[in-house]
């Protein structure tokens, strides 16, 4: 560690004392080319090279698949790899990968709406309540824990335990049930509603973020348009379609684009409490079992990319939205 800073700082002394000897205009360019240097750098190595190789290793034959190449150039004296679709072909034509993608679409569809909706209802209800900030921390305290012991908290309260004479539950919800003179159930076995006891987790989470950054946005509503709206005698509902929803629309964009980045990558916590197994798998968790456990690089390879694939609409329209919000 002390050797890293070290040798950032040889790095920034060394540039700022040429850029000191150059003078002139053309020393602000140097340094600013000089800075901009080691993060193109650190850029292409640590991401760009990587992504590359991801996209070919994503269309490699494989030594143990039989299906035809659609590239098997016979050049001389060149070595050169089959490429195929094969990988592609899997995860949009077998059960299992299906039922990946349809998990991820359901992550997808569900936790940004929903987590957006609770954090934005909770801001409007506790705005400027007696107990404001503490309700505020009650909701945000879940942001605080890493997804994996969100996972471990979550996968207690779901704990089933037989109901045989005198084994008590140890988790919270099976508890509650047998209270109520019901049966514990298996929560995170029957699919797919085990896929949505998972889902929850992530909107626990993520309702805290919503409700921290939307409550910003609705405080920034100017006070005389709130008062005028009071004076023309709109009611409650009135004030939250007409007034508060048309102001904070940028603000409620980026909470569902950035909660929606988040899931499509989620790994922790179906990691954490299933495994992937009972048909939870998600893109992300499937791409680590293939790369890691099933020894299918080529396949995890093509999940990383369809992953990349469908985060980049998400982003684009993230940017348009805030380009868009600065214009106004």
């Amino acid at each position: 560690m002390g050797a890293a800073v070290l040798l950032f700082v040889a790095v920034v002394g060394a540039i700022l004392f040429v850029a000191s000897l150059i003078g002139g205009r053309r020393s602000n360019w140097f340094v600013a080319y000089a800075y901009l240097l080691p993060v193109l750098l650190m850029l292409t190595i640590g991401l760009l090279y990587p992504a590359l190789l991801t996209i070919d290793q994503s269309f490699l034959q494989e030594a143990n698949d039989s299906k035809v190449p659609i590239l098997n150039l016979q050049i001389p004296f060149a070595n050169l790899p089959d490429y195929t679709l094969n990988h592609y072909q899997t995860i949009f034509t077998t059960s299992g990968q299906l039922t990946v993608l349809r998990n991820t679409v359901l992550w997808v569809v569900l936790t940004p709406f929903v987590a957006t909706a609770v954090g934005l209802v909770y801001a409007i209800l506790v705005d400027k309540a007696r107990l404001e900030s503490l309700a505020k921390a009650l909701i945000f305290l879940p942001m605080s824990i890493s997804f994996v012991g969100a996972g471990i908290i979550w996968k207690f309260v779901y704990e089933f335990r037989p109901d045989q004479g005198e084994i008590k539950q140890i988790g919270l919800l099976n508890q509650i049930i047998v209270w109520l003179g019901g049966s514990p159930q298996q929560w995170l076995v029957e699919s797919p509603w085990n896929t949505l006891f998972l889902i929850m987790v992530m909107i626990w989470i993520q309702a805290g973020f919503a409700m921290t950054v939307l409550s910003a946005a609705i405080k920034a509503i100017p006070d005389d348009i709130i008062e005028a709206a009071r004076l023309d005698g709109v009611t409650a509902l009135g004030m939250f379609r007409f007034i508060t929803l048309p102001s904070i629309r940028p603000t409620v964009v980026v909470v569902l684009t950035t909660i929606g980045i988040g899931t499509l990558k989620v790994f922790d916590i179906v990691r954490t409490m299933t495994g992937g197994n009972f048909n939870t798998s998600v893109i992300a968790n499937e791409f680590y079992d293939q790369s890691f456990r099933s020894n299918n690089p080529g396949l995890g390879a093509a999940l990383a990319v369809l992953l990349f694939i469908l985060v980049i609409p998400i982003v684009v329209y993230n940017i348009r939205q805030l380009r868009a919000a600065e214009a106004r």
